[in-house]
């Protein structure tokens, strides 16, 4: 597929999986065989669409007010950068923390390969430190040191 196709994939992958919530553009648009990383932890992968949908639909019932917002996006033969960023509210319990009704603003950069109309492989880094700091599951260590010496 061209780049500007290839483009438009991942602009819908946006909407749709994460601001619409359709589970099914998942299936539609990442291969059974697709590897995503990034996502969750230091060195975890999630593989295909019966791994992905899991992770989607835990980040929606936390923040089921999720947007995101495509900032910028180029691409070259099969590789599709996204610069991205989003506003949401901590409102479930799912990433093992209580809701808190805190709202949480956060960036990120994706890199997508597709391959035939479909993500063969994914790489997220987003700012999951500032989404934790921000809902008040995680307080830097200076912020510690502060409020104990004052």
């Amino acid at each position: 597929m061209p780049a500007e196709e290839n483009i438009q994939l991942m602009h819908r992958w946006f909407q749709e999986v994460w601001n619409e919530g359709k589970t099914q553009t998942v299936y539609d648009l990442l291969s059974p065989n697709a590897v995503a990383r990034g996502q969750t932890g230091p060195g975890q992968e999630i593989h295909g669409p019966a791994e992905f949908v899991p992770f989607v639909k835990r980040i929606r019932a936390a923040f089921p007010d999720i947007n995101l917002t495509v900032e910028d996006s180029f691409g070259t033969q099969d590789k599709v950068v996204v610069r991205w960023s989003g506003t949401m509210t901590h409102r479930g319990d799912e990433l093992g923390v209580p809701a808190t009704g805190k709202p949480v603003r956060l960036t990120g950069i994706s890199i997508a390969r597709i391959v035939d109309g479909q993500i063969v492989e994914g790489w997220d880094n987003w700012d999951q430190l500032a989404m934790l700091e921000q809902i008040g599951a995680y307080k830097s260590p200076e912020t510690v040191i502060l409020a104990k010496s004052a």
